[in-house]
C-alpha cells in the first residue's frame, strides 16, 4: 500500500542521483569560499609602476585632448582638479596586488565623487580602464574570498543604488530628453526607457567583465599553484625513490658481503685447522688444506672487490628508476652453481649431501635471476652457519623447483643432526639476511632447531607466470 497524503510521506529518491546543489553553494564554489588555498601577495614590482605611469599619462594627455574640442565647457571643477582626478585614479593601481580590496573601495569612492562633481572627467575612457581594473583586482587577489564577496557585493549594489537614483530622483531621465528635444524618433523603445536599459547593460557588462575575469584569474592562480605544489610533490618522491633504491642496493651489497665473506672464511678456517693438524704428519695434505685456502681467498677477494666496486660506484651509476642494474657486477651465482658450493664444504670437512628435484626437467634453469640468486645465497649462509656453529659433520641440501601445477614454487632446504656448538652464538645477521631475502620474494620461511634434533633451514618461495621465464 503507498501512503497518499500522510504527513512525513515522500517519494523515494535514487540514492545513485547527485543531490542538487542550491545557488549558494555555487555562487560559494565559484569565488571559492571553501578553498584553503591563499594567493600569495607579491611585492611591488617594476610593472606596477609601469602600469601606474602609462595610465595616468594616457589620462592626461586624453584629457586634454577632450578639453582642447570643448568637450568641458559645462565642467565648473578648476583644471587642477580634473588633472588630480585623473593622476589620483590611476596612482591607486599602484597598490591594487598588495591591498586588492582597500584598492577596490577606494576606487569606488573614486569613481562615485568625481561622477557627482565631475561626470564628463569620470566618464573618460582612461578612468574607466582604471576602475575596471581596480575592481577586476580586488577579485583576483584578495586573500579572505569571503570578505572580498562581502565588499565586491557592497560595492555593485552601492552602484545600482546610485544609477536607480541617478534616474528616479536625480538629473539622469531630463538629461535625456533634454539631448533628444526637437528630434524625430527612429528606435523601437522610447528614449528614456533606451537610455535606462542602455545604461544598465553597459554597467552590467562592465561590472561583471571585471568580477568574472578577476574570478577567472583567480582560479587560474590556484591551479597553477597545485600544478606547481604536484609537480614539487612528485621531484620529492621521486628523489625520496632514488635513494630507497641506493639504500636497497646498499643493503642487498651488505647482505652479499655477509654472505661471500662467512662462507670463505668458514672454509679457509676449517681448512687452516686441518692443516696445522697434519702438517708435520702428512704434508701432502697439508699442502691440498693450504691451496684449498688459497682458492677460496682469492674467490672471496674478487667477489668483495666487485661488489665493493659497486658500493663505491653506486650513487653515480644508480639509474633515476631505482633498478638493480647499478655499475658493473661479476656474474652472480645460481642454482647451477650449487654443486661447486657443495665440493667446497665438502673440501672444507662437511660431509653435504645435494639433490635438485625438478618438475619439470630443466625448470631450475627457467628461474629469473633474482630467485636462482636467493636460493643459492640461502644455501651459502645455512651451509656456513652449520661449519660455524654446529657440532655437525653431515648435512644435506635439497633444492626442489615446481613451475607446474596448482602451486609453483621454489624450494631450497638445508639439514643437519649435530647440536650448537659452545661459544659460537653469532651476531644473528645471516640468519636476518635469510629473512629479507625470503621477504623480499614473498616466500614462507622455517628456520629453527628440528624435534627429532639438528637444525633446519627451509625457504619456499612462490612462483607465478612471472617468476618461470618461457623460451629462454
Amino acid at each position: 500500500m503507498v501512503a497518499i497524503g500522510m504527513p512525513g510521506a515522500h517519494p523515494a529518491q535514487d540514492p545513485a542521483a547527485p543531490a542538487r546543489r542550491g545557488w549558494g553553494a555555487r555562487i560559494g564554489d565559484f569565488f571559492g569560499l571553501s578553498s584553503s588555498w591563499t594567493r600569495p601577495r607579491p611585492p611591488l614590482e617594476r610593472r606596477d609602476l609601469v602600469l601606474v605611469a602609462a595610465v595616468m599619462g594616457v589620462g592626461l594627455f586624453a584629457l586634454e585632448l577632450v578639453r582642447s574640442v570643448g568637450a568641458f565647457e559645462d565642467t565648473t571643477a578648476p583644471v587642477w582638479g580634473q588633472w588630480l582626478a585623473v593622476a589620483s585614479g590611476a596612482l591607486l593601481l599602484l597598490w591594487r596586488r598588495r591591498h586588492p580590496l582597500t584598492v577596490g573601495i577606494l576606487a569606488a569612492t573614486h569613481m562615485f565623487v568625481v561622477g557627482v562633481t565631475m561626470p564628463m572627467v569620470m566618464g573618460q575612457m582612461t578612468l574607466q580602464v582604471a576602475y575596471f581594473i581596480a575592481l577586476f583586482s580586488a577579485v583576483a587577489w584578495a586573500r579572505d574570498r569571503r570578505l572580498m564577496l562581502l565588499v565586491v557585493s557592497g560595492i555593485v549594489l552601492f552602484m545600482a543604488g546610485w544609477l536607480l537614483w541617478q534616474f528616479t530622483l536625480g538629473s539622469g531621465v531630463q538629461e535625456i530628453l533634454d539631448s533628444i528635444k526637437g528630434r524625430r524618433r527612429w528606435g523601437a523603445f522610447s528614449p528614456v526607457t533606451a537610455g535606462v536599459l542602455l545604461t544598465f547593460l553597459i554597467n552590467l557588462i562592465f561590472f561583471g567583465g571585471a568580477i568574472g575575469g578577476g574570478q577567472f584569474s583567480w582560479r587560474s592562480a590556484r591551479q597553477r599553484a597545485r600544478l606547481a605544489e604536484q609537480a614539487e610533490t612528485i621531484t620529492s618522491q621521486s628523489a625520496a625513490l632514488q635513494r630507497q633504491a641506493v639504500l636497497d642496493e646498499r643493503l642487498r651489497i651488505a647482505r652479499e658481503l655477509h654472505d661471500v665473506v662467512g662462507h670463505h672464511v668458514s672454509v679457509i678456517g676449517v681448512q687452516a685447522g686441518a692443516a696445522r693438524r697434519v702438517l708435520t704428519k702428512d704434508p701432502t695434505t697439508a699442502t691440498g688444506a693450504l691451496e684449498a685456502i688459497e682458492a677460496s681467498s682469492r674467490d672471496a677477494v674478487n667477489q668483495m672487490r666487485g661488489l665493493l666496486g659497486t658500493l663505491r660506484d653506486i650513487e653515480g651509476s644508480m639509474p633515476v628508476d631505482g633498478s638493480a642494474e647499478a655499475g658493473h657486477r661479476a656474474p652472480e651465482p645460481h642454482i647451477p652453481d650449487l654443486p661447486t658450493l657443495v665440493a667446497a664444504r665438502r673440501a672444507a670437512g662437511l660431509d653435504v649431501s645435494y639433490d635438485l628435484v625438478e618438475s619439470p626437467e630443466g625448470a631450475a634453469e627457467a628461474l629469473p635471476g633474482p630467485v636462482s640468486l636467493t636460493v643459492f645465497r640461502i644455501a651459502q649462509e645455512a651451509l656456513a652457519n652449520v661449519a660455524r656453529h654446529s657440532t655437525a659433520t653431515r648435512a644435506s641440501l635439497v633444492v626442489r623447483v615446481r613451475t607446474e601445477g596448482p602451486s609453483p614454487h621454489a624450494e631450497v632446504e638445508v639439514l643437519d643432526a649435530g647440536r650448537p656448538r659452545p661459544g659460537t652464538s653469532g651476531s644473528g645477521l645471516g640468519q636476518l639476511g635469510i629473512r629479507e631475502r625470503a621477504q623480499s620474494l614473498g616466500a614462507l620461511v622455517d628456520i629453527g632447531p628440528r624435534a627429532t634434533g639438528g637444525y633446519r633451514v627451509r625457504v619456499r618461495i612462490p612462483l607465478g607466470e612471472s617468476h618461470v621465464r618461457h623460451g629462454e
